[in-house]
């Protein structure tokens, strides 16, 4: 297990909530909700798009891309800066220990159960997407 490819497995996590996060806001559109709580759900799911940009930028980081090609997928001009706004997460990430790696990421094959679970006819055709980035470590 590398801090990259927990990483991975943190952000299919997000991107799993974000799904959820999205068909509950289908299934409400027609609900009476104030502006209020249609904004405040709205803003949830921005902040767990930005969330699942950091953890995408975190696993490219922990995986050695060069921060020229980072700053240039986030349209960004200067490298130095974000290298120095994820400086601390990449080491909090690169100093976990081996036990804490690994324990973190347990539950793994629940996610891969739930990509069965909601593929569609047009999804890659996985039984086990998520687990498999454990044999990549």
């Amino acid at each position: 297990m590398t801090p990259e490819i927990l990483a991975r497995i943190t952000l299919a996590r997000a991107e799993r909530d974000l799904s959820d996060l999205a068909r509950a806001a289908v299934g409400t559109a027609a609900a009476a909700a104030s502006p209020t709580e249609r904004i405040r759900a709205a803003r949830r799911s921005r902040q767990l798009v930005n969330e699942i940009v950091d953890l995408t930028v975190l696993a490219a980081a922990l995986a050695g891309t060069p921060w020229e090609e980072i700053a240039r997928s986030l349209s960004r001009r200067d490298p130095g800066t974000v290298e120095a706004e994820y400086a601390d997460a990449v080491a909090e990430w690169k100093a976990m220990s081996q036990e804490d790696l690994v324990a973190a990421a347990a539950g793994a094959e629940d996610l891969d159960a739930w990509y069965v679970r909601h593929r569609e006819d047009y999804d890659p055709d996985e039984e086990s997407p998520v687990t498999d980035l454990l044999n990549l470590g």
